[in-house]
């Protein structure tokens, strides 16, 4: 009989979705009980769309961690593209589209330069991505003489804080949330692929990848330019939400990260799905609006970050077998 009804049950599959739809179902009904207005259209799709840019982080930083890597640098990357996109834009209309260009290529560009250190140089990508961090913030405190200078363009903080109106139901959709959705189809579609496959492969066990002909080197950089365009499509909306600032972008590499593994992604590689990483970052959100709601100071958040990262990583180590 027990033996019956565990082959009627559906099984959970190790890295799936499942759990993390569940803990956020829970999160969603504590969160109307505290505040009922919550779910409500117009009050929902705000959430939605102020979260868009940490879902970005994490659909890239999914990529990075799930081939077994690090990638510490995207949260100085977005501080640093808002402050160049401003000071290039000056507040001029017609210089939008360019940057906007310039913002994407240059954050896939620092991508490729982690990536390429990390695979060629065989530096490990903590220290890699470490050190961008240092020189990016630096950089642009140097570039920018210690204090942001410039203005982005409306059309450029359109993306962050325009939507689209009159929508049957949901009332207005924010162009953030529509960017979110397109991009993280794109990504689903690409896990798909064989590329996606040869990225987990690659993660799960680096050695067997490279024995049965896999490029693993070019699978990892890969992956680090998709963080790094990530960084930069996170940073064109956060600009347009919140403004420039020296602090964009703080703190949110230890935020996407926290987002993936709570996704059910392993930090070591090889197991978790992008939409797991993605509805993680979306949980996290959830989890801080309901600390918001309860009167818990925001400066609580690291904590409950790092609690979570050291969770995943017990859980991960008691699930996996000893080698």
């Amino acid at each position: 009989m027990v033996d019956t009804l565990r082959g009627r049950l559906p099984r959970v599959r190790a890295g799936g979705p499942l759990p993390i739809l569940a803990i956020l179902g829970v999160l969603l009904v504590l969160v109307a009980i505290r505040q009922p207005d919550f779910l409500a259209p117009a009050s929902l799709m705000s959430f939605l769309g102020r979260s868009a840019p940490i879902i970005l982080l994490a659909a890239g930083q999914y990529f990075v961690i799930v081939s077994g890597e690090f990638d510490l640098s995207v949260g100085s990357l977005v501080t640093a593209e808002v402050v160049i996109a401003a000071r290039l834009i000056d507040g001029e209309p017609a210089r939008t589209w360019p940057v906007v260009a310039l913002v994407l290529v240059s954050a896939a560009f620092v991508g490729l330069v982690n990536g390429v250190i990390t695979t060629w140089l065989r530096v490990p990508s903590f220290i890699t991505t470490l050190g961008m961090l240092l020189i990016l913030v630096g950089a642009v405190y140097l570039w920018s003489d210690g204090s942001p200078k410039g203005e982005l363009s409306e059309q450029f903080r359109r993306f962050g804080r325009r939507a689209v109106e009159d929508v049957p139901v949901l009332g207005r959709v924010p162009y953030a949330l529509l960017v979110v959705l397109v991009l993280g189809l794109l990504a689903v579609v690409l896990m798909r692929s064989d590329f996606g496959r040869t990225l987990i492969a690659v993660g799960d066990n680096p050695r067997a990848a490279e024995l049965s002909g896999v490029r693993s080197g070019r699978a990892r950089t890969i992956a680090f330019v998709l963080s790094g365009g990530a960084a930069g499509a996170a940073a064109i909306l956060l600009g347009g939400y919140s403004g420039v600032s020296f602090q964009a972008g703080s703190g949110l590499e230890f935020t996407a990260i926290t987002a993936v593994v709570l996704g059910g992604v392993a930090l070591g590689g090889g197991r978790g799905s992008v939409a797991g990483a993605m509805l993680g970052a979306l949980t996290l959100e959830l989890l801080f609006a309901l600390m918001n709601f309860s009167g818990v100071s925001g400066t609580v958040r690291p904590a409950v970050q790092g609690a979570i990262i050291l969770l995943a990583v017990a859980v991960t180590a008691a699930r996996s077998p000893s080698r």
